[in-house]
């Protein structure tokens, strides 16, 4: 099925006329326009492009990293799986974070527990060199 990239750039010129930004904070998990990306990069699906991601590490109001969320088990060193609220078998896919403008943000759905964070934390820590 070929990507709509002209949908996706009609979109992203909305979000980035939006003028306020969300409140955010570091471990939440927020349905975020990611839109039509090239090759095996996370796509964001339905009409606003959406795509869970974690809220990894806030650096200000307006941009923090985030890792995209998908349901597809994978037990690989990029894949982190956990549960949160009744979403069961998230899985944060390390390899594909990204640095996120808050803009793209469009509404809370949970939040990773300490737990879970810090083990995510410690799998992406040793995916560096």
């Amino acid at each position: 099925m070929p990507k709509d990239f002209q949908k996706w750039h009609n979109k992203k010129e909305e979000v980035d006329k939006t003028i306020n930004r969300p409140f955010f904070h570091q471990r939440e998990i927020w349905y975020c326009s990611l839109g039509v990306n090239v090759g095996f990069e996370q796509d964001g699906k339905g009409k606003d492009f959406l795509r869970p991601v974690i809220v990894f590490k806030k650096f200000n109001n307006a941009v923090f990293f985030g890792i995209p969320l998908t349901h597809a088990k994978k037990n690989k060193p990029f894949y982190f799986s956990f549960s949160f609220g009744e979403h069961k078998d998230s899985v944060a896919v390390l390899s594909q974070m990204r640095l996120i403008d808050a803009r793209r943000l469009s509404h809370k759905i949970g939040e990773i527990s300490e737990k879970d964070f810090v083990m995510l934390t410690e799998k992406l820590k040793a995916l560096l060199p």
